[in-house]
């Protein structure tokens, strides 16, 4: 038979696949684990949701919708966009899709011809990288340190772009760090965009999720030069847990949402209208279950924080936004815990999976050896238990 597709079989599955197979496994078997490397909140999709949802299906709104969304939805994005982030724009900016997770790739698949590269600051999430791949892109992965604070500099950022640059991908509040940008540390970046003439495809799907009562400022807020080169990804999946939904939201320039649209109309085709439904009650509804969750994700990070850094031969820096911490295991590397050696990130989760029953992703599959990722979307009490597991292993 013919080869299959070299982009296709160019694709590689997640890093942290080992790990996940191995908690599943373990789990099965009946072992007591506990699993920290979720990427969604652990609270229940708020009961209005759900009632409108219910309420969709008796009203039998269980028919195919436009291709990119309905209007009232985008009408509802659209004042969400206002009231949070100050931004203003048309229902015809808006496309609605099956996740933000496929509006990251129809945003890369709309802007990218083959060859053309992308700036990825790191850590970054996984899926980013052999996202740009699958579309022919050329990922350019420009690492920042915990010195930085997870941050790119603009003079990194300028090092970076060649001839052959088209844009960059941005993650504000960032998975895994939970870095949080500030208006100032954003201005001198997009200003390297805009006299470079780069997209940008701003992924804030944690907008939601800010810390410590500071201003969220999106990228799209920083001057129209700007807010014209970029595609805003948002969506309800963290910030009204309803990840499962699969509601992904994009907004950008007339031209680029309609080339957006004809994409999704000819591929996924219209997102689910129950869904769709039920991402508008959460849009328009008050917003105070939203606010809760976000608290409760404070109170959390703040005991983690503390007791990370009270523990012997690890540390991490306080996160800004939404629901992970990156554990600092560099000074672990080297030593052979529980029998195990341990020469990398990797081989600490592993080796944590296996004797100390809890699950962690390791930071490799972010671009950034010697950490890994601790979600806080657990409740309290497992958090309490997998730390005190956790000072056990490293006392080893």
């Amino acid at each position: 038979m013919k080869e299959l597709s070299r982009i296709a079989t160019g694709v590689n599955p997640s890093s942290t696949m080992a790990i996940d197979t191995l908690f599943k496994q373990m789990k099965a078997e009946g072992q007591n684990v506990i699993g920290f490397a979720a990427g969604e909140p652990d609270f229940n999709t708020p009961e209005s949701i759900k009632e409108a949802a219910i309420q969709a299906i008796h009203d039998n709104f269980t028919r195919y919708t436009p291709p990119s969304g309905t209007v009232e939805l985008k009408q509802a994005i659209c004042s969400r966009m206002k009231a949070d982030c100050g931004l203003d724009y048309a229902p015809n900016q808006v496309v609605v899709s099956s996740g933000a997770k496929h509006i990251v790739y129809l945003s890369l698949r709309v802007l990218v011809n083959p060859g053309d590269e992308v700036i990825l600051p790191a850590p970054a999430w996984v899926s980013y990288y052999e996202l740009i791949r699958m579309v022919g892109g050329v990922p350019v992965v420009v690492s920042t340190s915990e010195e930085e604070g997870f941050k790119l500099s603009p003079e990194k950022l300028e090092a970076a772009i060649t001839d052959k640059t088209k844009a960059i991908i941005f993650n504000n509040p960032s998975n895994p760090t939970g870095m949080v940008y500030s208006a100032e540390q954003l201005k001198p970046l997009m200003d390297v965009c805009v006299r470079h003439d780069l997209y940008v495809i701003s992924d804030e799907i944690y907008y939601g999720l800010v810390y410590d009562g500071k201003p969220f400022t999106s990228v799209a807020a920083m001057g129209e030069e700007v807010k014209k080169r970029t595609i805003l990804i948002n969506g309800v999946s963290k910030s009204y847990a309803m990840t499962g939904w699969r509601i992904g939201y994009a907004l950008a320039e007339p031209e680029i949402a309609k080339v957006m649209s004809s994409y999704v109309s000819h591929s996924t085709g219209s997102p689910c209208s129950i869904s769709q439904k039920a991402a508008l009650q959460g849009l328009t509804a008050p917003q105070e279950e939203t606010d809760a969750m976000r608290e409760a994700f404070q109170a959390r990070r703040d005991y983690m924080v503390e007791r990370i850094n009270g523990m012997e031969g690890i540390s991490c820096i306080c996160p800004e936004g939404a629901f992970y911490i990156m554990v600092n295991v560099q000074k672990q590397l080297g030593r052979t815990i529980c029998g195990e050696k341990i020469e990398t990130d990797n081989d600490f989760a592993t080796a944590f999976l296996k004797h100390g029953l809890v699950a962690l992703v390791p930071g490799d599959g972010f671009s950034a050896p010697g950490y890994v990722r601790w979600s806080y979307a657990a409740s309290m009490e497992n958090i309490k238990e997998g730390l005190d597991r956790l000072e056990k292993f490293l006392a080893q």
